[in-house]
């Protein structure tokens, strides 16, 4: 299997050399040359394997220059009940016939994003082994990514971790997942701006390769191939919990700021799971629902972006998008490029032709959006109705589920986070305090480790340079 840059690059390279690299030298993200095919018996051998299997499978259609023992050992030492407190892994908890939320939250930090971060720490640490080498990974974070990052990360030999997030912009218990940790390898920059600014600086130091080769800069952010990856996986576990055979069709609903976790079910439909619909739900910042509504990508500037109540999705420039539109435009990498590096970054928007736009609905996308109120309502619903707390920004997800769920389709909402990461608006919806973990009682009085910088990309390189220098 070899991967191919979304604009056009000619080189075609192994999953170990993109693993460490994040964007392509052009700027593009990688995709496989195709996305390999799942017959109706392999679907049924699948279904009777455990998470951590099912995860060898998948990836292993995708990695090729890895040893499949190897392989298997990362992916059973990342996906065990000890990291994720049951054996299903990715559970799923009906609420009514026909709908359930499938809870991705179980891991270190609370948060989908351990999911596919707990694999990137084995995988990174494995690699970097293998070839004598030490990586700097420079991350950007709305909220949860930087937190299961740095927990996956932290002690890892040979890797150091850079790790932006916008200053003043998380929740408390966020900020202090990331700021407390004391770890070396570990650095937090809070960056004056919101969370495309710090997006925009993790592209800019990635496209200075001159400078990324010499201090050996890599990404965790979603952009990284290997972490949507990791998250093809649990759409299929998710299939298989909901249904008997492989003639049932189930839709997703997902709640989406950075396009990171819908674009693998997009991956997943494209490996021919029976999705019926993949709904995308924004909240305020809808730049996605716009663009599924109306064929037109405008992204929003920093003082356009909301500060809301579902956090990890106040981002106005999903980094992720390419991929989807690289597909929906046949895999044309010059279109794309018009698009992306000539009318985003030139003018903020891009608008498809009638053609284009017309092509959507054969990938299943639907959107909506949801608001603050909206929030408070469905989290008091889902609570008074099933005894479920929910966080806000599966609220987002499960409120635009109802709107776009096709009736006699289940539909399955990914559950994104643990409520108590948003305390403030859980006791806003619900009067009363959600639960946490004992591990993480009193976090927020923890010692903090951070540093303020402005939104200044050679600001954040001399600050680079200097701790890679120093260590």
């Amino acid at each position: 299997m070899k991967y191919i840059s979304t604009r056009g690059d000619a080189q075609r390279r192994s999953f170990s050399e993109i693993l460490l690299e994040g964007l392509a030298p052009d700027g593009g993200l990688y995709l496989p040359e195709q996305y390999p095919k799942v017959d109706d018996a392999t679907m049924n051998r699948w279904r009777t394997l455990s998470y951590a299997d099912l995860a060898f499978e998948i990836l292993s259609l995708y990695i090729d220059d890895i040893p499949a023992d190897d392989l298997r050992a990362l992916v059973r030492k990342t996906y065990t009940h000890a990291v994720f407190g049951t054996e299903a892994i990715v559970p799923l908890k009906p609420l009514e016939p026909g709908l359930a939320l499938e809870a991705l939250s179980n891991g270190p930090t609370l948060a989908f994003k351990d999911m596919a971060m707990q694999l990137l720490g084995h995988l990174f640490e494995y690699e970097l082994a293998r070839r004598g080498e030490t990586l700097n990974i420079l991350g950007a974070t709305s909220g949860d990514t930087g937190s299961a990052a740095e927990y996956a990360m932290r002690g890892k030999q040979g890797v150091r971790v850079f790790m932006l997030s916008p200053h003043g912009r998380m929740s408390p218990f966020q900020q202090a997942q990331m700021f407390s940790l004391q770890d070396e390898n570990i650095h937090n920059i809070a960056i004056e701006g919101v969370f495309d600014d710090c997006q925009d600086i993790v592209k800019a130091v990635s496209n200075d390769l001159p400078y990324k080769r010499a201090h050996r800069i890599g990404t965790v952010n979603s952009i990284n191939w290997a972490r949507l990856l990791a998250q093809v996986v649990y759409y299929f576990a998710g299939y298989f919990q909901a249904t008997q055979s492989n003639a049932e069709r189930v839709s997703f609903a997902v709640p989406s700021g950075n396009f990171g976790n819908i674009c693998a079910g997009h991956v997943a439909r494209m490996m021919g799971l029976p999705i019926e619909r993949l709904i995308l739900a924004t909240n305020e910042n809808d730049v996605l629902d716009e663009f599924f509504r109306s064929g037109t990508y405008r992204v929003r500037k920093g003082h356009e972006t909301h500060e809301t109540s579902s956090p990890s999705m106040d981002i106005s420039k999903a980094s992720n998008f390419e991929r989807f539109v690289f597909d929906l435009m046949g895999r044309d990498g010059q279109r794309v490029r018009h698009l992306f590096a000539e009318q985003v970054e030139q003018a903020g928007v891009f608008s498809l032709t009638a053609e284009e736009f017309g092509r959507i609905a054969g990938f299943g996308f639907v959107s909506g959006k949801s608001t603050h109120a909206d929030r408070l309502r469905t989290i008091r619903d889902t609570w008074d109705s099933y005894g479920v707390m929910i966080d806000t920004h599966t609220a987002d997800g499960l409120k635009v589920a109802r709107e776009c769920a096709l009736a006699g389709t289940t539909t399955l909402v990914l559950e994104t986070a643990l409520p108590v990461k948003f305390a403030e608006t859980i006791r806003e919806a619900l009067g009363r305090e959600p639960e946490r973990p004992a591990a993480l009682q009193g976090i927020e009085d923890l010692p903090k480790r951070f540093s303020v910088m402005p939104a200044d990309p050679q600001g954040v390189k001399a600050y680079i340079s200097a701790h890679v220098t120093a260590a």
